[in-house]
């Protein structure tokens, strides 16, 4: 019989690939069990390309069983080597932990914390590779690795083959992952592990190292890389990086980039990216392709910022786009009144707001009639914005295009 939660991650094409796939079936008909993924804390926040593995371990909850959130602090200080074409910058220990901290409550917020059963298990594996001794580590586990095979695996392979360097600090990764697996499975029953697909060497190495360490069968699943259907990867914008940190993106914001999903992408994100019922999405998959945009931005939206942020952001869209007013929830930033007396040229006003990043690009989109000050289009490029651009309250809309705005206010 196929597995409840098995059945329902294909269903919303989470699934990638499977070790031993008809005994973890089993197994998961006959009892909850304890799954891991891992996040490796390179910055303060996580942004929507790892919302996948955070759906992940939301659904593992809804199935009644227990998720184990491992944060890298051990592993970040080496850095992945998967799909990297140099060594990372090394963090200071005092960042990463920082890091963890603000990353622990990003999960706080997307996973049921309250229920015993099913509350997810926070580790930190700095808390055991910290202290591994490294004679020791090579004796009783650096015995069950090759170098054979672990120059075959890609994220190693790629960069041997392009001729670009490998640390010898980032070939151990994989082991120290590996071990990770070995480590949770001993302290807290951990049976499988859950990454994306370009893991699936690391994964398939800690559950050989179970196997050959303590005669234990473990699994691994992954999910498939998201790249959209225009090409571009997941979580990436001309704007930068789409965090889930909500000091670092507003609600308007994250609600846009889920508004602004591509045709094509709109009905695969709602099966990923929601907790609507998949029956649900059929019934409403004819209708209009704008009607599920906004269908997915506020389902999407409300998961992060709650309900609430979500129809704000809706009915600030609304106000721009079809009443071509100001809306209350766009983000906005602050401008010194001394500066505005004296008058700011509008491309380093551009620039600073952050709509665009270079001075060029403002120039080129500003020929292209691409800038807007309160819904009228700017046509030169040497135009000084002053006091007098600004309304009675004392604060201006500036667009770029028709789904870029941000307010500018006077201090």
């Amino acid at each position: 019989m196929e597995n409840s939660f098995l059945k329902e991650f294909k269903e919303r094409e989470y699934f990638n690939q499977c070790t031993n796939s008809d005994e973890l079936e089993q197994l998961m008909n006959k009892k909850k069990i304890r799954v891991y993924i891992g996040f490796d804390c390179t910055s303060q926040s996580l942004h929507v390309g790892s919302l996948l593995q955070i759906m992940c371990l939301r659904m593992l909850q809804k199935y009644g069983h227990q998720p184990i959130v491992l944060l890298g602090g051990g592993t970040t200080r080496i850095g992945d080597p998967s799909g990297k074409e140099e060594t990372r910058n090394i963090l200071s220990e005092k960042e990463i932990e920082k890091n963890i901290k603000n990353i622990q409550k990003i999960f706080r917020v997307f996973l049921d914390t309250k229920n015993k059963k099913t509350k997810p298990i926070f580790v930190n594996n700095y808390k055991w590779l910290g202290k591994l001794n490294y004679i020791k580590f090579l004796r009783e586990i650096g015995k069950h690795f090759t170098i054979n095979k672990m120059l075959s695996f890609d994220s190693v392979k790629l960069r041997l083959d392009r001729e670009q360097s490998l640390s010898y600090m980032e070939f151990n990764y994989m082991i120290l992952q590996a071990y990770d697996f070995l480590e949770l499975n001993k302290t807290k029953n951990c049976l499988m592990q859950i990454g994306g697909s370009d893991q699936w060497g690391n994964i398939v190495n800690g559950v050989e190292l179970i196997k050959r360490h303590s005669s234990k069968q473990v699994f691994g699943l992954t999910t498939p890389l998201i790249t959209l259907a225009s090409g571009t990867k997941m979580g990436k914008t001309e704007k930068g990086a789409v965090w889930l940190e909500k000091k670092l993106l507003s609600p308007y914001d994250y609600w846009q980039f889920w508004r602004n999903t591509d045709d094509r992408d709109v009905l695969k994100f709602l099966k990923m990216f929601t907790d609507l019922d998949l029956k649900k999405i059929d019934e409403i998959k004819n209708q209009n392709i704008n009607n599920l945009k906004i269908i997915l931005a506020n389902e999407s939206t409300s998961m992060l910022h709650g309900k609430a942020a979500a129809k704000n952001a809706e009915q600030t869209a609304k106000n721009t786009f079809e009443k071509r007013s100001i809306g209350d929830d766009l983000p906005s930033i602050n401008i010194n009144k001394d500066e505005i007396t004296k008058g700011v040229n509008i491309v380093d006003l551009v620039v600073s707001s952050n709509l665009l990043t270079s001075k060029s690009e403002v120039r080129r989109t500003i020929k292209n009639k691409g800038i807007k000050i309160n819904n009228e289009t700017i046509e030169d490029d040497k135009k000084i914005i002053s006091i007098n651009s600004f309304n009675s309250n004392n604060f201006i809309k500036l667009s770029h295009g028709k789904k870029n705005h941000v307010i500018i206010k006077i201090v």
